[in-house]
């Protein structure tokens, strides 16, 4: 199953830093995202493409998750030459994790 069966994405940049907030479908899918998509995992999934650490804020009351991404934009949306590093592109992406 695909974290987009669980849950929808809203993602922002702001310099180097991303910010996905991940909001689950119900009840039962915030505690099957809580156990399996950790910030460690959000990390290894983008790769190369995140230098610095993945912060993870749990947010119960409304069944989301805000995961802040450091070093995450080859140095800021106006210096990268990647295509498509804005915040909306990378959390579209996260949609596609694997979660058991």
């Amino acid at each position: 199953m695909l974290l987009r069966d669980l849950a929808v994405a809203r993602s922002g940049d702001k310099g180097d830093m991303l910010n996905i907030a991940v909001i689950a479908n119900d009840e039962a899918a915030y505690h099957r995202i809580a156990d399996f998509v950790t910030a460690d995992r959000v990390r290894e999934f983008f790769g190369d493409w995140v230098r610095g650490p993945v912060d993870r804020h749990d947010l119960p009351t409304i069944g989301a998750f805000n995961f802040v991404l450091h070093r995450a934009l080859g140095g800021g949306v106006a210096r990268s030459l990647r295509i498509d590093s804005l915040g909306k592109a990378m959390g579209l992406a996260l949609l596609r994790l694997e979660v058991p």
